[in-house]
């Protein structure tokens, strides 16, 4: 890692067309220059009724404005298919949050494979566990069954569509077929062509953990009961799953014509409801082409929330391939995802889990301007009391926690700090939520969520603190994420939670106006808390326990990311950061996808967009051991969603970054993409961020507040800068240094910043740029 800090250049004190503000350099800046406008304002970025009034002598041009410009962009990142995938992670995948489907070959069969699962279809056993007892469960299996040998297969899956289309080839003639998911039902027309002919097959699975292919089950646990089935009066049939620990699981299809309509429904404690949702959910779709408009409105409204375009063709296509898999694996008030999303797989882990797959899960939405597939949020709220149950019975006054891995209602127990366990993962999820608060500066979220339960997860923390003979408060013995020794005290994972945990309570309460008793003994806590534990190579794993061996998670490290508590704004930090990464790497063997993108962002952070994407392309290097798969899909022992997401968001903090209160611009785009467009790249504060990087220079950056936040902006402009209100008035601006500025911006205003001779102000794709095979099997 480099130790230099990012060059920029000097930056006036007072930019030319910016009134500066005055008095000392200080992020509370005076009140807003232009009180009283208007400051209605839309989630997409665009221009609210009352805003249009606002006089607006410069505009952005976006080029991104209809269907036809979208279909064309996306068109060029849609993944491919000229041989048959014979895998999971080889096939086409398409999903709507909670009903997921792949497509690949039957195994050892002349018959496409479309699996049917769900992401709300689980036992109701906790007695056995996460891994057994309230783990997922499959559902099923359709098969398209030519008449003749396939021999050639040309498919598309269109992202802007979210649809599968193309043709099967085969000795008899040709399946012409077009495929879409959406409000919990599957939807297929196949047409046939020559001496084809058109015939699917459900295939109902046992409902049995995934886990049984590396395990036997525990001490006793008895499997679930048959599943029966039935036809209706008007011939969609059913299959109909009963739970051994209450429920039932419901799958119900039928034929119309070329069409194929299927449709799960899970219902618990209740052994009836989900034959009945699953009928409705039908029920509601007359065709496919009827289903396919409700579909398009969809996805074509939400891909316009946000643009991003550089100039790696292939690295491109895999960024806006991500943004569709989270779509189609998770929606705000939905099951949060679970290691393989709505996509089960054989696995050995059919659960969610929460020591860092379902954080890294959740990241990329923030800057792709998607809040509404923030399904982590939902959960914690709706899931409090159980988060309360999830700790031993002592506690419970006062605390929350959850273990290593749960189902979507977060039903685990966590154990003892001082018994070696893994403590800390609640407090880590909870990060996710601020970071959620953070980027739409919802108050609700704040006060229902975070504050609530942040603070009864750092009390637990709080009960087994203690003062040792240094004056300084420790915590006993906790396990560091699968590292394999557990520190005897101080283990820096749950040290950097703990800072964290109690930092955000104070901030929180403040915003809140909460005058809270333990005010105090947050404050007491950051005072006396056991600085983390170094050695001659940086960060250790805990007191007394060097970081020794290869170990592929960060779990050591999240003081510098995704906390950054230690940063490189901090000089005196640098050092330790440099060789805390090095040397995390340094030893090999055990390193995964996420250990390679958690590299890269951790790089990011330092301004060296290089290293980054060093780090970045190791996670597509199909020498590496567990590389990223055709599909833009990973596995190692099974399904593993969060680290292709994860890599998107190594992508993003090379674009923008807006941790510790400062919106960074391009702090670290490789030197080899010269050219690179963001538009509504949502930032901490509420911030939507558009510019545009031209011949490896920052051409113009445009701002606007949803919810009139202090703002501090890292511009990387050299020379004199403009910076104009949305009215053509200059903004009232402060010099804070090392290429900063404050910009007094109200709620619902935009900003544009840029130097010398004002830019085209065009958001538009990059041109050129380095070629690439498609995604798939093309």
């Amino acid at each position: 890692m480099t130790s230099q800090p990012e060059k920029r250049s000097p930056v006036p004190r007072r930019a030319v067309l910016g009134t500066a503000l005055g008095g000392a350099a200080t992020v509370a800046l005076p009140g807003p220059a232009h009180a009283g406008l208007p400051a209605q304002t839309t989630g997409s970025g665009r221009p609210g009724p009352a805003e249009a009034a606002v006089r607006r002598p410069w505009r952005l041009r976006d080029t991104m404005t209809t269907d036809d410009a979208w279909d064309r962009f996306l068109h060029g990142q849609d993944l491919l298919w000229t041989r048959m995938p014979t895998l999971w992670h080889e096939g086409p995948f398409l999903g709507d949050g909670l009903l997921g489907s792949m497509v690949h070959q039957e195994p050892g069969a002349n018959q496409v494979r479309f699996t049917v699962q769900h992401g709300r279809v689980q036992d109701h056993r906790p007695e056995f566990g996460s891994g057994w007892g309230t783990c997922r469960l499959p559902v099923g299996h359709l098969t398209l069954e030519p008449v003749g040998t396939i021999t050639a297969v040309d498919w598309r899956l269109s992202l802007w569509n979210a649809e599968l289309t193309g043709t099967i080839t085969t000795t008899a003639g040709t399946l012409t077929l077009s495929v879409l998911v959406h409000d919990e039902v599957l939807a297929a027309r196949v047409l046939a062509g020559g001496g084809e002919r058109v015939s699917w097959t459900f295939h109902p699975e046992e409902a049995v953990s995934p886990r049984h292919i590396s395990e036997a089950p525990p001490a006793g646990y008895t499997a679930n009961p048959p599943w029966t089935t039935r036809t209706a009066a008007d011939g969609t049939e059913q299959v109909l799953q009963p739970l051994t620990g209450g429920g039932q699981t419901a799958t119900a299809y039928r034929r119309t014509g070329d069409d194929l309509l299927l449709s799960v429904g899970h219902s618990s404690p209740s052994g009836t409801a989900a034959e009945a949702a699953s009928l409705r959910n039908l029920g509601r779709v007359a065709s496919y082409n009827a289903l396919r408009r409700r579909h398009l409105r969809w996805w074509h409204a939400f891909y316009r929330k946000s643009f991003v375009s550089f100039p790696d063709r292939r690295l491109q296509s895999f960024h806006w391939i991500q943004l569709y898999k989270v779509a189609s694996a998770s929606r705000a008030g939905g099951p949060v995802m679970a290691t393989s999303g709505p996509w089960l797989e054989p696995t050995p882990w059919p659960a969610v889990w929460w020591n860092l797959n379902v954080q890294l899960e959740y990241w990329l939405i923030h800057g792709f301007n998607h809040p509404e597939l923030d399904a982590l949020a939902t959960t914690l709220r709706q899931s409090q009391e159980q988060l309360i149950a999830n700790v031993p019975a002592a506690y419970r006054a006062d605390s929350s926690g959850i273990g290593r891995s749960s189902d979507m209602f977060a039903d685990r127990g966590v154990g003892v700090p001082g018994s070696g366990a893994e403590t800390g993962d609640l407090t880590w999820a909870l990060h996710n939520v601020w970071l959620s608060y953070r980027h739409s500066m919802d108050k609700a979220l704040l006060r229902d969520t975070i504050f609530p339960v942040l603070r009864r997860a750092i009390n637990y923390y709080l009960h087994f603190l203690t003062p040792g003979s240094d004056g300084r408060l420790h915590l006993p013995s906790t396990l560091s994420p699968e590292y394999p020794v557990v520190p005897p005290q101080d283990t820096n994972y749950d040290l950097a939670l703990l800072r964290w945990g109690c930092r955000t309570l104070i901030e929180s309460a403040e915003l809140l106006d909460i005058d809270d008793e333990l005010m105090p003994r947050w404050q007491e806590v950051l005072a006396r808390l056991t600085p983390y534990p170094v050695d001659d190579n940086g960060f250790m794993i805990g007191a007394d326990t060097p970081y020794a061996q290869s170990h592929r998670h960060y779990s050591h490290l999240l003081m510098v990311y995704p906390l950054y508590l230690v940063n490189w704004d901090q000089p005196g930090s640098r050092d330790l950061i440099a060789k805390s990464v090095a040397r995390w790497h340094a030893l090999t063997g055990a390193h995964r996808g996420y250990s390679y993108t958690g590299a890269a962002s951790m790089y990011a952070m330092t301004g060296d967009g290089d290293t980054a994407i060093t780090y970045l392309r190791k996670f597509f290097d199909p020498t590496t051991r567990f590389p990223c798969r055709a599909n833009t899909h990973y596995t190692e022992a099974g399904p593993v969603i969060e680290t292709p997401l994860s890599a998107s968001q190594s992508l993003h903090d090379m674009f923008c970054q807006s941790w510790g209160g400062t919106v960074r611009v391009f702090p670290a785009v490789p030197s080899a993409w010269a050219d690179v467009t963001l538009h509504n790249f949502r930032a901490q504060g509420a911030f939507l961020v558009s510019a545009v990087r031209k011949a490896g220079t920052t051409r113009f950056i445009r701002i606007r507040s949803l919810a009139g936040e202090p703002l501090k902006l890292r511009h990387g402009l050299s020379g004199t800068l403009t910076v104009l209100l949305d009215d053509g008035t200059p903004a009232r601006t402060q010099d804070l240094g090392d290429g900063t500025l404050a910009i007094d911006l109200p709620r619902g205003r935009e900003v544009l910043v840029h130097s010398s001779v004002r830019p085209e102000l065009v958001i538009a794709p990059v041109a050129g740029g380095e070629p690439g095979p498609a995604w798939g099997l093309p």
